[in-house]
């Protein structure tokens, strides 16, 4: 009767759909984090689209000590009391190309680690200051755009779109911009 324990098959559905809806707290969480940078207001009153991100969490089941928390981090202050700060950090993936991490972060020591650990673990490395970033010029948005966009083969685009996806399902990377051409 192996495997066909009843708090078995509990525990994997549960773990299953844990892993779902954290997914979506952290989308959502982003989402609200955004809002409030952007309309610099914490107060959904006098800021449409965190109105907009606030429903989106009420939707999804988001508990509101995770919410409070994500508003707090958009404002840069963060429950013990650090600020949070934006750190771009600079990394090359497992083909050779650029990336620039942007992320919001109250423990920069931890941050990078995780950002570290994902790049090696698919390939990459994190670059040191400079390395990269003469190869993005700053646009109108605050975002980077590569200079010269670099073109790969599909294989490679796949291996550079699942270091992407990894990387931004970290909690503290807000956006990352690539040198990969079409992506």
């Amino acid at each position: 009767m192996a495997g066909h324990s009843k708090w078995n098959n509990i525990k994997h559905k549960k773990e299953a759909t844990d892993a779902k809806r954290a997914k979506v707290f952290s989308q959502v969480s982003k989402m609200i984090r955004v809002a409030v940078k952007e309309g610099k207001s914490g107060d959904p009153k006098f800021n449409p689209a965190l109105r907009v991100a606030l429903e989106k969490a009420r939707a999804a089941n988001m508990p509101k000590d995770k919410i409070q928390k994500a508003i707090d981090r958009g404002l840069g202050k963060s429950a013990s009391g650090a600020t949070i700060q934006e750190i771009v950090y600079e990394a090359f993936g497992p083909s050779g190309e650029a990336y620039m991490i942007v992320a919001l972060t109250d423990n920069p020591k931890r941050t990078s680690s995780e950002v570290k650990y994902v790049l090696s673990r698919s390939g990459g490395s994190l670059g040191s200051p400079g390395s990269t970033s003469y190869l993005f010029k700053r646009d109108e948005t605050g975002g980077f755009r590569a200079i010269t966009p670099l073109s790969l083969d599909e294989a490679a685009k796949q291996r550079a779109v699942l270091l992407i996806e990894s990387l931004r399902d970290l909690e503290d990377i807000e956006d990352i911009y690539t040198s990969i051409e079409g992506l």
